[in-house]
């Protein structure tokens, strides 16, 4: 099992996790429809994507986990 040689003090633990903190979506607005959505990938509300209609507006599979 393994144990710890030295203690590690708040101050270098806190460092080490200064990367683990979660980021906050960066939606932007559809240049179609003026919905927010995902960058680089379809609207999920009209299926525009780079101003020009790549999926139905009724056929977006939208996955509310990825999103």
């Amino acid at each position: 099992m393994a144990v710890q040689q030295n203690k590690v003090t708040r101050s270098r633990r806190n460092k080490r996790r200064s990367h683990d903190a979660l980021v906050a979506g960066n939606p932007n607005e559809c240049t179609n429809c003026g919905e927010l959505k995902r960058p680089h990938h379809v609207c999920p509300s009209c299926g525009h994507y780079a101003d020009r209609e790549v999926v139905a507006a009724g056929e977006v599979d939208i996955d509310e986990d990825a999103a």
